[in-house]
């Protein structure tokens, strides 16, 4: 379902500990005029806090302008301010961006932070395991330090073999949508494989999962593909008929849902 309205007031028809998760980013710093979108940052903390359940998750994408010379350090703020509204912060992870325009006055800036509040113990975290293992296919052993620093190799796992992939890492190297074409109208969504990976990391089939700045609708289109029940909200007419339109396009089939 997607909704046009404030996201605030429309945050507050929804029932409290009704959201399993929520996947969304907000404007950084006022960098970009989202269809006259304003953004009351404490309103939107404090109702996210309300409505999601217990052991819902919050994924954050943000990042910082650079004003004067200095990066703002907002994104920082509004992670200590979550934790104030009782969230605790389970992870800072990094979104990676592998393609990057240059701006030659520093380093290259080539990620964002995603944070990841819980509502208390996380409920749900299917793991992602893509990441090459070196030692793949070698038994497995417990291994500890000695009181010189030296590694201590103990008894193996029931000669368990070291598996090809292993868990990936909290940072996520993701090619953005640089591209006309793959923006769909929006000046800056985010990729569909981040917002596909985070809704399986962090909820099931059948779960409700929200973006509450859903812009062209990427949160609610791969959560759809991916069998969860989903709500997107806009202020923006335009953005929603572009979500409505990509919606669509995903078709049901008896394995699921896939790109019609």
């Amino acid at each position: 379902m997607i909704i046009q309205g404030d996201c605030v007031e429309e945050m507050k028809k929804l029932e409290n500990n009704s959201i399993d998760l929520v996947v969304t980013s907000p404007p950084y710093d006022n960098l970009r005029d989202y269809e006259g979108y304003t953004f009351p940052f404490e309103d939107i903390s404090k109702e996210l806090f309300r409505i999601i359940k217990d052991g819902g998750i919050v994924v954050w994408i943000v990042n910082d302008a650079t004003i004067n010379g200095s990066e703002t350090g907002t994104s920082f703020k509004q992670a200590l301010y979550f934790m104030d509204c009782g969230f605790s912060l389970h992870d800072t992870m990094i979104w990676a961006k592998t393609k990057m325009p240059q701006n030659h006055k520093r380093y290259e800036q080539g990620f964002e932070y995603m944070f990841v509040f819980s509502k208390g113990k996380p409920k749900t975290f299917n793991g992602i395991k893509d990441k090459p293992n070196i030692e793949a296919g070698a038994v497995a052993h417990a291994s500890y330090r000695d009181k010189d620093g030296k590694v201590k190799k103990t008894s193996s796992f029931n000669k368990t073999k070291i598996a090809e992939l292993g868990l990936r890492t909290n940072i996520w190297n993701i090619t953005p949508c640089l591209s006309f074409k793959n923006r769909n109208g929006h000046p800056a969504p985010f990729p569909e494989q981040l917002a596909e990976d985070h809704i399986k990391s962090w909820s099931n089939e059948g779960d409700l999962v929200l973006d509450i700045m859903c812009g062209s609708g990427t949160t609610c289109k791969m959560a759809k593909q991916l069998n969860r029940k989903f709500i997107g909200i806009d202020i923006s007419e335009e953005y929603c008929k572009i979500a409505n339109a990509r919606l669509s396009q995903c078709v049901l089939t008896s394995k699921g849902v896939k790109n019609g």
